[in-house]
């Protein structure tokens, strides 16, 4: 089983950008030192529910910063960029940190994102699967043209090409795919690809998605046992009711002010999570409490899904201090009980 952080830089109420991104440097910094397995990056616009607009250039900061950790984005969102300029980003940070990099993607959601950055709604609904396959073949080809879609240009050399760099092993970075639905579950796994599920679903949901991966995947002819990462929150206290009232004091005024800010691109409607029920949703599911509690979560929704890999928050009591000692109580309390 392998575990690492969830790094959302969440702009907790009275914070500035920058206190959030720097919690979210030395939380890579505490997990690498401390012995977690990785940090998964997300990435969001306009709001403060994460203030990082670009997972892949804080991949190469973190990357810079550590020493054996894996850094992952999760996600960056394909709508908003071009799949070939992404993919170059991968290709780059693949080579330069010895193959320490993990490329997530996902398709975001309906935002004012889509007309700042200018793919529209239509990249958004439609244009995930092609943008995807694009970015895909430039990762594992030495040359290679656009000639129908949204994206069209003459053949081009692949520079620098991920798939020769590494000791000639043929394999570039990982690609992982976010899946909220599924649909998105038969797109990963019809091209054999890791899914990243979301800290909001439970272990019957994820079990489900997992099981009609397995029977998609082998339909298609890929392994149907892909290494799929599970997003969650841990919160760790030597009293499990610490730990839940760690949360419910700081995350609900987050989670109000972050995914409140989010602006539609088109105006349509949107439900927004009561978030103090969300909380409590979220300290239901996943590793808050006690390490033997934490611990034995992750088992279990290890044993129910078939998943072996967690991204995990840890940033939930929106404090620095206390970041870094929950990093470092879940590699130091909570690992040693899973291995």
């Amino acid at each position: 089983m392998r575990v690492g952080a969830f790094v959302l830089a969440a702009q907790f109420p009275g914070q500035g950008h920058g206190e959030a991104l720097h919690r979210a440097v030395r939380t890579a910094e505490v997990a690498d030192e401390a012995g977690l397995d990785s940090v998964w990056l997300a990435e969001h616009h306009f709001v403060p529910y994460g203030v990082c607009p670009s997972a892949v250039t804080l991949a190469g900061l973190l990357l810079g910063r550590t020493k054996r950790l894996t850094v992952g984005t999760a996600v960056s969102v394909l709508p908003n960029t071009h799949p070939v300029a992404l993919a170059e980003q991968a290709a780059l940070l693949h080579i330069a940190s010895g193959g320490r990099f993990a490329l997530g993607v996902g398709r975001g959601g309906p935002w004012v994102d889509l007309e700042v950055f200018g793919g529209g709604l239509d990249a958004y609904e439609n244009g995930f699967p092609e943008g995807l396959d694009l970015l895909r073949r430039w990762l594992c080809e030495p040359r290679v043209a656009s000639v129908g879609g949204r994206h069209v240009f003459r053949e081009v050399a692949v520079v620098p090409r991920p798939a020769e760099a590494l000791d000639g092993d043929g394999q570039g970075p990982e690609v992982i795919v976010a899946c909220t639905s599924p649909a998105s579950v038969r797109l990963a796994a019809e091209r054999g690809l890791p899914m990243l599920l979301g800290m909001h679903c439970g272990d019957e949901e994820k079990a489900a998605m997992v099981a009609l991966y397995r029977r998609t995947a082998a339909e298609a002819g890929h392994d149907p046992h892909a290494p799929h990462v599970s997003a969650g929150v841990c919160q760790l206290a030597d009293r499990t009711r610490d730990a839940r009232e760690t949360l419910a004091k700081a995350m609900p005024g987050w989670l109000r002010q972050g995914l409140g800010a989010h602006v539609t691109v088109d105006g349509r409607k949107r439900a927004m999570r009561d978030p103090a029920a969300y909380t409590g949703l979220l300290c239901d599911l996943h590793p808050v409490g006690t390490p033997r509690l934490a611990a034995d979560r992750l088992a279990a929704t290890s044993e129910r899904t078939g998943i072996t890999r967690f991204a995990l928050l840890a940033e939930g009591s929106g404090d620095l201090a206390a970041t870094e000692e929950n990093v470092r109580r879940l590699a130091a309390e909570v690992l040693p009980r899973l291995r």
